[in-house]
């Protein structure tokens, strides 16, 4: 059976989508409207937690955009999504891996919801505020990084360029992208040039109108 990923338009699990057409696996794409745990309960069947990314991939079912990626540049990448303990980049690798979900997909996480996704009376501006210049500062600490160098580590795309992608893809969503430093939006560019995220793209609009969802990414949802 082919991998299956429940997928949201452009939401976290964006970032397994991108991995699988980087791989060039075979893949089922099931939508799903957002929030599934909200628009779709028999999503819950399938994982109790209601949130996006599921990936199944035979007896294993994972649900953390950051480490379905790492998962399947180690299982299925043979060295072209990864970094090996053998290599000198792979503490960096990790690293940085996890620093696009943990540091810079969080705070945008609480702009989202602060600034847009509450009902005006629940709404917090402050707070979206903060959380948006604390995104804007770690990204920052990224520019010597690529000032140096094309991508973020092991001299090559890594699943970790896609860890970081997704949160310039969700601050694009948000309105922040034209706050990026100069070296940060020049990467921008460089992996909105990828075919394998111009093909992730396509997939999620195509599926999303072959299986009569709304077209409207995630992000850009208001209540």
């Amino acid at each position: 059976m082919p991998i299956t990923l429940h997928h949201c338009l452009s939401a976290r699990s964006f970032r397994p989508l991108w991995a699988l057409e980087e791989l060039g696996l075979p893949y089922a794409l099931q939508m799903l409207p957002f929030p599934p745990r909200a628009l779709q309960k028999s999503y819950l069947e399938q994982n109790p937690l209601g949130t996006v990314p599921l990936l199944v991939d035979g007896p294993t079912r994972m649900s953390e955009s950051a480490a379905i990626c790492q998962y399947l540049a180690a299982r299925h990448g043979a060295g072209t999504l990864d970094v090996t303990a053998a290599e000198p980049d792979f503490g960096a690798y990790l690293n940085l891996l996890h620093f696009g979900e943990a540091t810079l997909t969080f705070p945008q996480t609480l702009v989202l919801r602060y600034r847009f996704f509450e009902p005006a009376e629940r709404r917090q501006p402050q707070i979206a505020e903060d959380y948006a210049r604390w995104f804007l500062a770690r990204l920052r600490t990224l520019e010597p990084r690529l000032a140096a160098q094309p991508f973020l580590c092991a001299g090559r795309f890594t699943a970790a360029d896609i860890s970081v992608g997704y949160a310039l893809l969700l601050a694009q969503h948000l309105g922040l992208a034209e706050q990026f430093t100069p070296q940060v939006a020049a990467y921008w560019q460089r992996l909105q040039q990828r075919p394998a995220y111009r093909r992730a793209q396509e997939r999620q609009w195509a599926e999303a109108r072959a299986q009569g969802l709304p077209l409207v990414a995630a992000p850009d949802l208001r209540p």
